[in-house]
């Protein structure tokens, strides 16, 4: 049975644990991450809901693009689909080897969830191709016109992040002006990426939202 509420996310353990249990119905994502909560699963205890403070985001005034990488853009060794394959996105971030971890948050349960989630036309991906081949993508959930970022990948150097500049020009056409990371990797801070704490993100995802506004 879907969750039908969760507790205040201002009122988080100290290590952003917002509450423990529950499923991955569509119902349920959704209203955690209309929230700012999403899910975590971490071996050994039962599923955990996570509002972290601090919060990473990447507002795209602050985006810097390293001249190496705008070079690469402008080769266009890729071509950019978006939703063209959902699927072996995601299959390939949960197979991808994360440095310092041993394994992945995205279980099959994950994978299960959120493939619901693209077929109800909530969670998108972005691919990175050249010819048949897919070398790299990222995918996340829309909701209200608010887009946070799950995971990435790549198979070539640079794949990943130009898939992102690729979602984010996407974005920006929709008038969105920032994404939700939620947490702050090397890569990200990079590109401008920074950390807020949670008031703050909250405040901002309630100014963000609007209801029934379609990104994809």
């Amino acid at each position: 049975m879907p969750i039908s509420r969760f507790p205040d996310p201002r009122e988080a353990s100290k290590d952003g644990i917002v509450a423990l249990g529950g499923d991955l119905e569509a119902e349920s994502i959704l209203l955690a991450y209309s929230q700012g909560i999403f899910p975590w699963p971490i071996e050994g205890i039962p599923l955990a809901w996570f509002c972290p403070d601090p919060r990473a985001v990447l507002r795209f005034s602050d985006l810097h693009t390293p001249k190496s990488l705008e070079k690469m853009r402008k080769k266009a060794l890729f071509q950019f689909t978006i939703d063209r394959a959902f699927d072996r996105v995601i299959e390939a971030c949960k197979d991808s080897p994360r440095p310092g971890q041993a394994g992945t948050w995205i279980t099959n349960e994950i994978l299960v969830g959120y493939k619901r989630l693209h077929r109800l036309g909530y969670a998108h991906s972005v691919e990175a191709w050249v010819g048949e081949d897919l070398e790299g993508g990222i995918y996340g959930v829309a909701l209200n016109g608010v887009f946070s970022a799950e995971s990435m990948f790549y198979k070539k150097p640079n794949a990943s992040k130009l898939a992102l500049l690729f979602l984010i020009d996407h974005l920006k056409n929709h008038k969105v002006e920032w994404i939700d990371i939620q947490m702050l990797t090397p890569h990200l801070k990079a590109l401008g990426a920074t950390e807020i704490n949670r008031d703050a993100f909250l405040l901002l995802l309630a100014r963000s939202l609007r209801p029934g506004q379609i990104l994809f």
